[in-house]
């Protein structure tokens, strides 16, 4: 078994034009100060990392992650969910997902593609120059507008929709294997990798790559109304990043899991702060170390009613009451004896010549 490493703070949702939340140096200060180790960084923030300076430059990441070290943190892991996403846009999200792109990748989808593939080979370099072993990324969507199959969806669809996503990470995914960095998707709604299933149709498109893992978050698997204690027992081998994120399911007779096109605190299935939510955090971490997953325990603030800075404020030390300190040894240590063979053999009845 392995302990859990943490607290740590996904940076991104804390950005602001102010400080301290506008600078990395001011951000680390802050983090630092409420009682986080580590930081998780996005890689598409400019004002916290070049990511193509830091796949080019040695130095320039050796800089960065000393910039961090001096507040005593550490870099977690680096994230390009924003980058990942734009890898496989299905032609109805093109608008609104062109918010993610540069200005100069607008109205260009396969420009945009091609700019967002980049971007995950520079996140692999990157990460191999800071002394990352892991990233976490979202895998795009081909699909997601028929997860509710109306009209019926044609045969063979799914397949293709899985062969093409495929195809475009599979370059991706051995840039980082080239890196000797692990792939972790996000599995989250929205995504063609939402669920158990559709992981392990990815991983079946990708013949069983060996970079393609699991960023765990319990929130999206409540809002799914999928056990997400059960996904740990299935797919703990994968599961290499762990965002902290709480939500609740309360299903009404005018809504459920749909939401019914209701802002998020208006809607069934909404994020809360953790713990107050309806994840069972002490079983979560429980399974995770269990089972021995070598992963940081990361905030990522996204509550529909508490503020982020009480968010922040609380998170570390509610991560940090969750951290099981593995035990090396069995409490019935103290009976044991020596392994004698003809005292066991006398033990279970068998004769001894």
């Amino acid at each position: 078994m392995k302990t859990i490493k943490g607290p740590a703070v996904f940076l991104a949702q804390f950005m602001d034009d102010n400080e301290p939340f506008n600078s990395l140096d001011g951000l680390c200060k802050w983090a630092a100060d409420l009682g986080y180790k580590g930081i998780q960084i996005p890689t598409w923030e400019t004002r916290l990392i070049d990511l193509e300076k830091a796949a080019e430059s040695k130095t320039y990441s050796d800089e960065l992650k000393g910039k961090v070290e001096s507040y005593g943190l550490e870099i977690t892991e680096l994230s390009s969910h924003l980058q990942g996403q734009l890898v496989a846009v299905h032609p109805a999200y093109d608008i609104m997902f062109d918010n993610f792109a540069p200005e100069a990748f607008k109205n260009n989808p396969a420009k945009r593609t091609q700019w967002a593939i980049d971007q995950l080979k520079y996140a692999a370099k990157a990460s191999r120059n800071l002394g990352l072993d892991v990233h976490g990324t979202f895998s795009g969507s081909f699909l997601w507008h028929t997860a509710h199959p109306w009209p019926q969806r044609p045969d063979g669809l799914v397949e293709m929709g899985f062969a093409e996503l495929a195809k475009r990470w599979l370059p991706i995914l051995n840039e980082f294997d080239e890196q000797g960095v692990d792939v972790c998707y996000e599995i989250h709604p929205g995504e063609d990798l939402h669920d158990g299933v559709t992981f392990e149709r990815f991983l079946d498109a990708t013949h069983n790559h060996k970079r393609v893992n699991i960023l765990y978050d319990p929130s999206h698997f409540v809002l799914q109304q999928l056990n997400y204690i059960e996904y740990i027992d299935h797919y703990h081998d994968f599961i290499k990043m762990f965002h902290v994120k709480d939500a609740e399911f309360n299903p009404t007779g005018k809504k459920g899991m749909f939401g019914g096109y209701g802002d998020w605190k208006d809607r069934a299935g909404r994020y809360r702060h953790p713990g107050d939510g309806q994840v069972d955090f002490k079983t979560v971490f429980s399974k995770l170390t269990e089972y021995g997953c070598d992963v940081w325990a990361v905030l990522e603030w996204e509550c529909c009613i508490k503020s982020p800075e009480q968010g922040a404020k609380e998170g570390a030390p509610f991560i940090q009451s969750n951290i099981i300190e593995a035990t090396q040894k069995r409490f019935d240590d103290f009976s044991g004896s020596e392994i004698d063979e003809n005292k066991l053999k006398r033990i279970l009845g068998i004769k001894t010549n």
